[in-house]
């Protein structure tokens, strides 16, 4: 043992040679509890401390680093509104399917600096017992332990009942000119962008250049993405293998800025998910299964409602701001379940599919006011924020995903079909009214007021009602196939009555004034969907051939008032015979309008509905005939 030096000024230090033994237990005592004191010291140094580093293992700093990060973006997630603009005119911008008058068309930049992301290739996603999910920043990714998983593709394509692009047998020519017309109109939409503005989201037709916008985080191609499916069904293969190239050569999925989870989901997931099964390509497969991967983190949230908008790269959520007090909208979280579950199935990682079963049990939980469900759900409590119902913007999906569930399921989700009777029983109850001049429509209810107006994204209920009814009791199917019928009839009025032949962003039924737009603001058509959607399943459903003259109708209305030198335009005003045009051709109008127009006029077994349901931008995702989990061992 080493002797002390005697301190100047202080009394002489025995040696320890000279100490009893109780001294030297005492001392020895002191010593080892001083050593403790300045070895425990390390674990409070920063992560970055050089002693640190040089004591402790590095699998220990590590898994401090990484509880620290974790904290860190769990804090910065939990805030949750933010301010925007509220512009009022027609948008230039990509359009959200679910987006109202009252919302903002543009959102501003709102990334905030409070957590700086680590770059990551993907991210790994850990359960935390509630059926949540954290991002994980540090730690190493946990061992998987379940049997290799292969989805069995050649399995699946054997159990559908009809060719994908059927069997084209004999049909009269004026259809098929009609149809080859329409695959015409795509090949024109398709060749502009790719001049003009291939891997940029949209095409502006005017200005001949690309758009990106701010909604998709950081992506890139949504309209090649939205497109091929369409491309492949229309059986156009050159401009097919041009758009798979650029999948395969130039789309990048390790992007870091703010996206909407739904449009992503629906547009992005939806359709590589559709492309997958339709073709067995597995770059889309991989492709769907890693974006799906990085929208886990959204639903990390106290009750798993995921919030509405989420950064790629950190993996960090929020709502948006012009969401009343920081809500999640019922057409956003309520649109995930039919994507989800093909992750599960395709993957065989539950978490997907078990995400999406968190939210109906949410929702079975909370009390509906009269039966209804308002649009704004609040993501920490789980309760209603407002009492506003749209069949329309905001609310408009969630219905159409659960009449699909069920058919997804093979009619097996008992759950999600009633949940739709109920949802529509109210609705016919409380918001479906008939005008003074016969029109039936269904009107917006808030807190128990009505508002006599249908937004053009409610028109897609007249073809979800008609496909409820086809599997509805015999004594309420005749009634619905009535309804269905009468709504699609009101949306065709709002076309009809305009001097384009297109309809409006919204129409009114007040003071005198029935299916036409009462506000300037409402006046635009932005090449929408929804109505031609629902004339293709009306068709399908009961081959009134006023339908299909009713959808011709419309393709003669868009050759003539959107079509430009450079690809599709929308227009910002259908009462007059001489529009100007907003520069936008929307991704939606290659994947759902021109793609409904021509399903319109093909025979059934195109994208048969024995054993597709589309997604709400009209990917076709297959129905579950024989629970093909083909899971196999290697």
């Amino acid at each position: 043992m080493v002797l002390l030096r005697k301190l100047p000024g202080m009394p002489g230090w025995p040696t320890a040679l000279g100490l009893r033994l109780p001294q030297k237990f005492l001392f020895l005592l002191f010593l080892s509890g001083l050593l403790t004191l300045c070895f425990g010291a390390l674990f409070l140094l920063p992560d970055s401390s050089r002693f640190k580093r040089l004591f402790l293992p590095r699998r220990a700093t590590a898994s401090t680093s990484s509880s620290s990060s974790a904290s860190s973006s769990s804090a910065a997630a939990s805030s949750s509104t933010r301010d925007t603009d509220l512009p009022r005119s027609p948008p230039a911008a990509a359009e959200p399917r679910h987006a109202s008058p009252a919302a903002p068309r543009r959102l501003r930049e709102k990334l905030r600096s409070a957590a700086r992301p680590a770059p990551r290739s993907r991210p790994q996603v850990q359960g935390d017992g509630d059926g949540r999910a954290e991002p994980a920043t540090g730690a190493a990714p946990a061992r998987d332990t379940r049997a290799p998983f292969r989805f069995d593709y050649e399995r699946f394509r054997r159990s559908l009942r009809h060719p994908v692009r059927g069997r084209r047998p004999g049909e009269d020519p004026e259809t098929r000119a009609r149809r080859m017309k329409i695959k015409e109109m795509m090949k024109f939409a398709w060749d502009n962008y790719k001049l003009y503005a291939l891997g940029k989201n949209e095409l502006r037709p005017l200005t001949k250049n690309g758009h990106i916008g701010n909604m998709f985080g950081g992506l890139r191609g949504a309209t090649v993405i939205d497109a091929l499916d369409t491309l492949y069904i229309m059986e156009l293969e050159e401009e097919f293998q041009e758009a798979k190239k650029w999948v395969e050569k130039s789309f990048d999925l390790n992007v870091n800025g703010e996206a909407s989870l739904f449009e992503v989901n629906i547009r992005y997931v939806g359709g590589l998910l559709a492309i997958y099964y339709l073709t067995g390509e597995e770059v889309f497969k991989s492709k769907a299964l890693e974006l799906g991967e990085k929208l886990l983190p959204a639903f990390n949230t106290p009750t798993g409602i995921p919030r509405g908008v989420i950064n790629l790269g950190s993996g960090m959520s929020w709502s948006w701001g012009w969401a009343s007090a920081g809500s999640s909208i019922l057409a956003e979280f309520g649109t995930l379940h039919l994507e989800f579950l093909h992750l599960s199935e395709l993957s065989g990682n539950p978490v997907f599919a078990e995400k999406v079963m968190n939210i109906r049990k949410v929702l079975n939980r909370v009390e509906k006011p009269q039966g209804l469900y308002p649009n704004f759900l609040s993501p920490v409590t789980g309760n209603w924020v407002q009492h506003h119902v749209s069949i329309g913007g905001l609310g408009d999906s969630f219905y159409e995903y659960l009449i699909k569930s069920w058919l997804m399921s093979d009619k097996k989700d008992s759950e999600a079909k009633k949940m739709y009777d109920d949802a529509l029983e109210a609705i016919e109850k409380h918001l479906v009214k008939k005008s003074a001049g016969g029109l039936t429509y269904i009107a917006e209810w808030r807190g128990g007021v009505l508002d006599h107006k249908m937004g053009h994204l409610a028109c897609f209920s007249g073809g979800m009602i008609a496909l409820g009814a086809e599997h509805a009791g015999e004594e309420r199917k005749q009634h619905y196939m009535d309804l269905a019928a009468e709504i699609t009839s009101t949306c065709h009025e709002s076309y009809a009555r305009s001097d384009t032949k297109l309809g409006p962003e919204a129409f009114r039924f007040d003071a005198g004034t029935e299916a036409m737009a009462t506000r300037l603001s409402e006046r635009y058509y932005i090449l929408r969907p929804e109505v031609v959607e629902s004339y293709m399943y009306m068709w399908r459903l009961t081959h009134d051939p006023k339908y299909r003259q009713w959808g011709w109708e419309v393709v003669k209305a868009l050759e003539k008032h959107c079509r430009v030198e450079a690809g599709f335009s929308g227009i910002r005003d259908v009462y007059t015979t001489t529009p100007t045009h907003d520069n936008m051709q929307q991704s939606f109008f290659l994947a759902e309008t021109l793609k409904y127009l021509y399903l319109l006029f093909c025979e059934d077994d195109v994208l048969s509905l024995d054993d597709w349901v589309f997604n709400t931008e009209a990917h076709p995702l297959p129905v579950n005939h024989t629970n093909f989990k083909a899971s196999v061992q290697q």
